[in-house]
């Protein structure tokens, strides 16, 4: 039996209004596209579904009439794996220790992180709009085979860019 194939999801966060081209760049390649909030403008969705499917979430600073369509939270399901999309990691509104979610994605916080937590993939990619602080500039991408996932944060810029 053959299994399947790998399905690659590109995960993005915070933009603010802003899709740098190597955002674009590395999410190239992606079979979907997760945006985890504070989106900033509905060109940037737009300009990410010419690349793949978009799931997005309205994050904190996703209040103008265009973001009144995004969801709080949304679900994806890529080859069987659901996975859980809220802005805000603390306002995650089900369940998780019911095993129907193998990951949980967000955004507002800024700060890339991969963590496995009681059999979840807890995935923030970072924020790749302007840079905050003197955090990262960062994507990032899971790829999911069988019931596995493998998960990466991507700088999009060198230390001291902005």
């Amino acid at each position: 039996m053959v299994g399947r194939a790998e399905v690659v999801i590109g995960v993005i966060s915070d933009t603010h209004g802003l899709l740098r081209p190597e955002a674009l760049g590395a999410l190239k390649g992606s079979d979907f596209i997760v945006h985890a909030g504070d989106v900033g403008s509905l060109e940037i969705l737009g300009r990410l579904g010419r690349i793949a499917p978009v799931t997005a979430v309205r994050g904190n600073v996703d209040t103008d009439s265009w973001a009144a369509s995004l969801p709080a939270t949304a679900v994806l399901e890529a080859e069987g794996v659901a996975l859980y999309i809220v802005h805000d990691v603390g306002e995650v509104d089900v369940d998780l220790r019911a095993g129907c979610f193998a990951a949980v994605i967000s955004g507002h916080s800024h700060q890339p992180r991969s963590e496995w937590r009681n059999q979840v993939l807890y995935f923030n990619p970072g924020a790749a709009g302007p840079r905050r602080f003197r955090l990262p500039v960062t994507v990032g991408k899971l790829r999911i085979q069988g019931t596995k996932i493998d998960a990466e944060i991507i700088p999009l810029l060198p230390d001291g860019h902005r």
